[in-house]
């Protein structure tokens, strides 16, 4: 069965609103006004339904307004406000968003567990964030990680899943990729969010670092097999781009669906590299 378009573009339910716009942040590392540019261009081109939100700092919000003044969007920034001035500045950064509620759509706010994700914490993590807000916590990998992954859940939040970075440290094993997935699907509605060196579609090993990579549609599939009772490590380990994307494009409307409740979302610092794997694949 051919993946159901659910709006404009026909973008497939698979990967509607898939990647969230993570341009300010390495290894794009982008100005503010050439950040914003891009993101309102996609935003009115051919594939504006893959795209999410804009990911922007709590210590950038007042450089972001100021170049969204000049830019005066026509629809407020739909975005996710990455904290990284400590729990104790999320009211204050809250606040400047919502002050300018002309300019922006605060739609998420996603911050870094502490190294033991303790109940308090995440109480007033609770507290600080609007209700109809999404609260996205990334639990350190180590020692006791799914444990924080099972109280981030617990608590109303999405966990977090970083899937690379500057060094092989930061890339998770397909083992502890899985093991996440099994916690986060075995909570009834729980859903999880991805960052991190996921801007190609299919698990690959970079040429300059000898790092291997996760795919996003690797991801997607694994959630599907997941929630399935099917292969997920297979899924996960898959450099066989054709036939990931043969399995995605059989799933049902109801299987798409269910796949992206679990796996909500993925920051990329690039557009063009997924689209391009995508179109590759024949998925768009």
């Amino acid at each position: 069965m051919e993946l159901t378009p659910p709006g404009p573009g026909g973008t497939p339910a698979l990967l509607a609103r898939l990647v969230d716009d993570s341009a300010l942040f390495p290894p794009g590392d982008a100005a503010m006004p050439q950040a914003l540019k891009a993101h309102f261009e996609i935003r009115a081109g051919e594939h504006a339904g893959v795209l999410g939100v804009f990911l922007c700092q709590a210590s950038r919000l007042p450089e972001m307004i100021t170049e969204l003044i000049k830019i005066r969007p026509k629809q407020p920034l739909p975005m996710s406000l990455i904290i990284d001035t400590g729990l104790g500045g999320v009211p204050k950064a809250i606040s400047i968003v919502e002050s300018r509620n002309e300019l922006l759509d605060l739609r998420m706010v996603e911050m870094p567990a502490p190294s033991d994700v303790d109940e308090v914490w995440l109480e007033r993590v609770s507290e600080f964030v609007p209700e109809d807000v999404v609260r996205v916590v990334e639990p350190r990998r180590g020692v006791g990680w799914l444990d924080g992954v099972r109280k981030v859940i617990e608590h109303g939040s999405w966990p977090k899943i970083r899937c690379g970075g500057l060094s092989k440290e930061n890339f998770p094993s397909v083992d502890e990729v899985a093991d996440f997935l099994s916690v986060v699907s075995s909570a009834t509605g729980a859903s999880f969010k991805a960052t991190n060196s996921l801007h190609r579609a299919v698990r690959h090993t970079d040429p300059d670092t000898g790092f291997e990579h996760h795919g996003f549609l690797n991801l997607l599939v694994a959630s599907a097999r997941c929630l399935a009772g099917g292969d997920v490590r297979a899924a996960l380990s898959s450099t066989d781009g054709a036939a990931l994307a043969a399995e995605a494009r059989g799933l049902s409307a109801p299987a798409a669906k269910a796949v992206r409740s679990l796996f909500a979302s993925y920051a990329s610092a690039t557009f063009d590299e997924p689209i391009a794997d995508l179109e590759g694949l024949g998925l768009l």
